[in-house]
């Protein structure tokens, strides 16, 4: 996917807010998902909700099956309502909501000296064990390379050190990182 627009940015986001908004008020999907333009292409896609500067939800897909529309929807709703790490999302929670967007590249193969951190996301996958971390984590974090590595591996369900195993198989990718601007919260 190329480059976007700052009006593709701002639809992709209101797309979002929307599917958050209408499924925390009213338990259901928007009536309409757009999948013309800016949203017919299949990416990979995360969508990331944060309340109060924490962590509120981030639900993505590596694997697009379906439109970016219609992904990031799926992707928004779930992180609202369904990440197993939160309780769903409340009404009152939304004013104080920040979504933010990531579009992945497709995953390379690397070897774990070969990734730039902060700038290279990871896919650790060993068997039917995945477990991915979006790049702005590393920076968040403060984590070294080989933090980041074992909390990868962790996040696939795997000891810490499996990366370091010759059939642990590790990816990196880039996101272009779509985000609400602080000021566009004043308004919700």
């Amino acid at each position: 996917m190329s480059p976007l627009s700052e009006s593709d940015k701002q639809a992709l986001l209101a797309l979002a807010r929307h599917a958050v908004e209408t499924a925390v008020r009213e338990n259901r999907l928007p009536a309409e998902i757009p999948s013309q333009g800016i949203f017919a292409p299949r990416s990979s896609v995360f969508v990331t909700l944060r309340g109060r500067g924490r962590l509120r939800g981030c639900i993505g897909v590596i694997e697009p099956r379906e439109p970016l529309g219609e992904s990031i929807v799926h992707c928004a709703v779930s992180a609202a309502r369904e990440d197993p790490r939160f309780p769903a999302l409340q009404p009152g929670e939304l004013a104080d909501l920040h979504l933010e967007i990531s579009l992945l590249t497709h995953p390379h193969r690397v070897i774990s000296d070969e990734f730039e951190l902060g700038r290279h996301g990871l896919l650790i996958q060993q068997g039917t064990h995945r477990g991915l971390l979006l790049p702005q984590v590393a920076t968040e974090h403060g984590f070294s390379r080989e933090r980041f590595l074992e909390e990868a591996c962790r996040k696939a369900g795997l000891d810490a050190l499996a990366w370091k195993a010759p059939e642990t198989e590790i990816y990196a990718f880039t996101c272009e990182i779509i985000a609400e601007a602080k000021e566009d919260l004043a308004s919700h």
